[in-house]
């Protein structure tokens, strides 16, 4: 195993960490709440939550699916990450020769740099996709290189369908994450079923439905 995999790994596993913590901060405030004990000021990620408009959002982007959309899901992120870093791989390798390659040819300005940001763009993409984690983020940053790279192809080879396919495929997959989600089997997921559970203050309970006021606005 490389250097730079083994890098990925532990940037990988320490994004997971991270947003266990996260998680684990703001949930400290619901156990309070919903013990009858008074709560401390809540954490920022649970004030924003508590916003009717944020949670309802929270619901249908992430846990309005059912188990097999969510699983659908699941199989995309990890097909579409799994294949694509090694893309991000193969140009971090050698940033220079797909500057030269592919960048200059695209007449855009600071090549180095931007083949620098096209490899981590996919590799850092592809973990935020594999993991579920921050994945709008992820998809679009895929989604930006595939875009570039459809247009090097039809600049270079034309509208030829044997070039295009594999960046046609991505860039799709990659846009449909975006506007699906990620569903519940990630880490995004898990986050916002556990936040949208966080009790509404009075007055924002006394606005909703009563099935939805009772359960939190879960």
């Amino acid at each position: 195993m490389s250097t730079l995999q083994l890098l990925e790994g532990l940037g990988g596993f320490t994004a997971a960490c991270l947003a266990l913590w996260f998680l684990r901060l703001n949930r400290s405030d619901l156990e309070a709440a919903r013990s009858g004990a008074l709560p401390p000021a809540p954490g920022p990620l649970t004030t924003l939550v508590l916003r009717p408009a944020v949670r309802n959002g929270l619901q249908r982007y992430l846990l309005g699916r059912g188990v097999f959309a969510d699983a659908g899901l699941l199989i995309l992120r990890v097909a579409i990450g799994l294949m694509m870093i090694h893309h991000g791989q193969d140009k971090l390798a050698d940033p220079q020769a797909f500057a030269d390659t592919y960048v200059a040819s695209l007449h855009l300005p600071f090549p180095l740099v931007l083949a620098w940001v096209a490899g981590l763009s996919e590799v850092v993409g592809s973990w935020l996709l594999i993991l579920g984690l921050l994945t709008p983020l992820g998809a679009l940053a895929i989604a930006g290189t595939m875009g570039v790279a459809a247009y090097h192809h039809i600049l270079t080879a034309g509208l030829n369908i044997y070039v295009l396919e594999l960046v046609v495929l991505y860039l799709g997959g990659s846009l449909a994450l975006l506007l699906l989600g990620p569903g519940r089997v990630s880490f995004d997921g898990a986050i916002a079923a556990e936040l949208v559970k966080a009790p509404l203050p009075p007055t924002q309970a006394a606005s909703l439905p009563t099935s939805l006021a009772a359960s939190g606005g879960a």
